[in-house]
């Protein structure tokens, strides 16, 4: 079995990454982030003509047709540079709920081309997330009620405001009225379609904690080789290297574990979801170090608006219970631990 990503892959990463450098530096997110709207359509288009929100969308409706494992790349880049979460949301939470509707679907036709090109931004509702992400600043939005699935325009829906700690995120409690006109799924195939919904939420989160947890670790490389005591960079103090190391070792130990659950969600594997799991907990420990051990070596001005660090730190608390709280992701793995017959071990991680 082959374990390596493809050029494809990788390079699209590449040229991602190579955009986001230039168009998303931090002073520039400080700068859309205090508008009133905390949004600049302007990068959003421009990260739509890089492809981004065609990635996950099926080629017959004008998207690129990759896979989950390619998304367990690029919500690292959305993390690394601190790009709004909402963006994931619609370009691979939404479009794997609108693949999974019928071809004929009109919501499918109707929406994924137009995920495809950048100009539809959608939010999504799920029983896990108490508030929604961009609810006041979506065209549609995707609403449960029980096992049913609603699409639901935003003049069909109110929203209260809640501020969050993080200055990019704009939060809302959603009151809606649901009506047989706006179901796009029941039954079965609701319930089926929101479990996707979860996993395709949790891995993004997942994977956006990761790159945080990796920028955190850069930042703070950085300012410890150029801070000096006692004639020397801080960096070069044993205890120091400590922390740092420590940091280094929880991101390089949770990227496998990202990238198991991304090949189960891409192969319909049936125990994705506790993979889901795993690689959310191992991410989001990876980030809450990366953070503390941040604020350590950058001492109380980590914490301030000036220093970049806490952008980073902010938005890693503030996804913390984003898609499932800790809670809920140890029970899921657990149930599984303890389950009976369950197939442990290294010759089951991978089964052909």
């Amino acid at each position: 079995m082959d374990f390596t990503f493809t050029d494809d892959q990788l390079t699209f990463r590449e040229a991602i990454s190579r955009f986001l450098m230039t168009e998303a530096a931090p002073e520039m997110l400080r700068e859309i982030w205090e508008t009133d709207v905390g949004r600049s359509p302007d990068l959003r288009n421009k990260i739509a003509a890089q492809g981004l929100t065609a990635l996950s969308v099926p080629e017959a409706e004008g998207g690129l047709g990759m896979d989950d494992v390619a998304w367990a790349l690029m919500t690292q880049e959305l993390g690394y540079y601190a790009i709004p979460d909402s963006l994931a949301d619609t370009a691979y939470v939404a479009t794997g709920l609108l693949t999974g509707l019928a071809a004929d679907h009109p919501a499918r036709a109707n929406l994924l081309p137009r995920i495809a090109e950048g100009s539809l931004r959608l939010a999504i509702s799920h029983p896990v997330n108490a508030l929604v992400s961009d609810a006041q600043l979506a065209e549609v939005l995707i609403l449960t009620d029980g096992d049913d699935i609603h699409l639901v325009p935003r003049s069909q829906v109110d929203v209260e405001t809640h501020p969050s700690i993080d200055a990019s995120r704009r939060m809302g409690r959603v009151t809606w009225n649901p009506t047989p006109a706006t179901c796009i799924a029941s039954g079965a195939q609701g319930q089926q379609l929101q479990a996707r919904m979860l996993d395709r939420g949790a891995l993004s989160v997942a994977g956006q904690l990761l790159g945080l947890a990796q920028r955190m670790l850069d930042l703070s490389v950085d300012y410890v080789a150029q801070r000096k005591q006692f004639g020397k960079p801080i960096g070069s103090f044993q205890a120091v290297k400590h922390h740092l190391a420590d940091v280094a070792r929880h991101i390089e130990q949770a990227k496998p574990v990202l990238y198991r659950a991304a090949h189960g969600l891409a192969r319909g594997d049936g125990n994705a979801s506790v993979w889901v799991s795993q690689a959310r907990l191992a991410c989001c420990e990876a980030s809450w170090i990366a953070a503390r051990k941040g604020i350590q070596v950058h001492g109380a001005m980590g914490y301030t608006w000036e220093v970049d660090l806490q952008m980073f730190m902010k938005r890693a608390w503030a996804l913390d219970a984003s898609w499932g709280d800790r809670g809920f992701h140890k029970t899921r793995v657990s149930d599984y631990l303890f389950a009976d017959g369950t197939r442990l071990g290294p010759g089951h991680t991978f089964e052909e």
